[in-house]
This record gives C-alpha cells, sequence and structure tokens, in this order.
C-alpha cells in the first residue's frame, strides 16, 4: 500500500468512533522564545496550519516553561480559552496532562493529537495522533530503535544517519548544508523566497570538524542536485563561546 508516496508497513485497525465534535491538541518547542508551547483549537480534524491561516483565533496558546511544568489549572484554562464544548473539558484537562508528560518524558520535538474527539455517549479520546522524536536524546531510549527498524529511508538518508547527520530529505534541486538547526531552517526558506526548491535540510551543528564537513559533502553529492548552498557561521579562531565552525576546518572538509 503506498499514500501520497509512503510505503505502508503496518496497520493499526480499531473500532470506527462515532464522533460528535472534532478538537486538536499539541505541544511543541517554541525555540524563539525557549520554552515549551502547547496549542488547542476547537477546530480539530483540518490542517492546524490552514486554521492558523484563516482564523489565528480559533487556536489557544500556552508558553510552559520547562522547569515549571503544565499543572492542571493551566491545562484547564488553555482548554476553556480554546472554546471547548463544557461536556469535553474535563476530560481534554485530563488528555492535555498526559500529552505534556509523553512530550517531555518521551523526549519529543512535537506531539499532537488530531483529531481529539468527543463522542456521542461525551467520551473524550484522541482518534489519531503523530510524535517527532528529538533525535539527540537517542542515547537515553534504546527503545527507539525498535521505530527505527520500520522507518523507509532513501540512500541519502541512510547513509546520513550512518554519518550521524541530521539531514532531511526533500525533493528539490538546490542541496544545502549549515551548522546549525535555526540557520538551515531559515536558509531553506531563503532559497523558497527567491524561486528555489530544497532538495534537503543538512544542519552539521555547530564547532564541526574537517570530518564531519567532508561526510555532508559526500551525502549531498549522492544525489545529482543543480545547486548547493553552503551557509556556515565561520571563525578565524576559535571563539570562546559556542557555536560556528573555524574556517580551516570548513576548508579541510571542502578538499
Amino acid at each position: 500500500m503506498d499514500i501520497r508516496g509512503h510505503r505502508v508497513g503496518r496497520l493499526w485497525i480499531e473500532r470506527a468512533s462515532e464522533i460528535a465534535r472534532e478538537y486538536y491538541a499539541s505541544f511543541t518547542l517554541d525555540r524563539a522564545a525557549r520554552l515549551h508551547l502547547g496549542l488547542v483549537s476547537a477546530r480539530g480534524g483540518v490542517d492546524i496550519e490552514q486554521v492558523a491561516d484563516e482564523d489565528p483565533s480559533a487556536i489557544a496558546r500556552l508558553h510552559i516553561h520547562p522547569t515549571v511544568g503544565l499543572s492542571e489549572r493551566a491545562a484547564r484554562d488553555l482548554v476553556e480559552r480554546a472554546g471547548l464544548d463544557l461536556q469535553a473539558r474535563a476530560g481534554a484537562t485530563d488528555i492535555l496532562l498526559k500529552l505534556y508528560r509523553c512530550f517531555v518524558e518521551g523526549d519529543a520535538d512535537l506531539v499532537e493529537i488530531n483529531p481529539l474527539i468527543l463522542t456521542l455517549d461525551g467520551r473524550v479520546h484522541a482518534l489519531d495522533a503523530k510524535v517527532t522524536l528529538d533525535n539527540n536524546a537517542d542515547f537515553r531510549h534504546p527503545e527507539w530503535q525498535e521505530f527505527k527498524a520500520t522507518e523507509a529511508l532513501d540512500e541519502r538518508e541512510q547513509l546520513a544517519r550512518q554519518k550521524g547527520l541530521q539531514y532531511i530529505g526533500l525533493d528539490g534541486t538546490v542541496g544545502i548544508i549549515a551548522n546549525g538547526a535555526g540557520l538551515a531552517m531559515s536558509t531553506l526558506d531563503v532559497v523558497n523566497q527567491v524561486g528555489g526548491r530544497p532538495a534537503n535540510f543538512l544542519d552539521i551543528g555547530g564547532g564541526a570538524n574537517a570530518e564531519v564537513m567532508a561526510n555532508a559533502l559526500e551525502v549531498i553529492k549522492h544525489r545529482r542536485q543543480g545547486a548547493l548552498h553552503l551557509h556556515q557561521h565561520l571563525w578565524r579562531h576559535h571563539p570562546r563561546r559556542g557555536g560556528g565552525q573555524r574556517i580551516v576546518e570548513a576548508l579541510r572538509g571542502w578538499s
């Protein structure tokens, strides 16, 4: 079975739910604010990006400090501000608390329930969900190896994983290498703005040495592309602060 280019290896089958209302709930990391971000909306069952474009006020937001966590009171307030039906609020609050625990203890970048439903008999439960894990926490979760065994990776992604690189293959023609996820994301935006189409997301991290740079180029060259965009912060000498890459290390990797 193939769904939008994704090969289906496993199926989850369960009884159909009798849906009265559909909602949305998620937790992710707001990197700009350096805080966790909770989102809840009474408009579920559709892409949240569509809701954000059409009616931003339909999404209730809550920033959460990682050292403080999510309290029951804060979760209940978030549900109320989102305008969920009265009979759904207690159940939705309980699920939000469990979802946030999953987000934190599971070292996730994103946990999303869409839709979170209210059934005809008044129950609230998750009908569909999505989880994106933080690969930097891989060493804490040996159980993730089972998940990786089910992934369908192309040759580039397999090579990048072997080299320990943060890589996501895309369908464009402009290869991108950057030292830092934020820099890589902004570079993708710039390429799109000028009419290009990124071929990948590749973050080599701050302080990458020549070997890492060479490995990144090897992954990029694994597929023929029309252009290569290198976007890196370089220093002549090691700075007294983190991030960036020494010029000499970059040159050694390029050679």
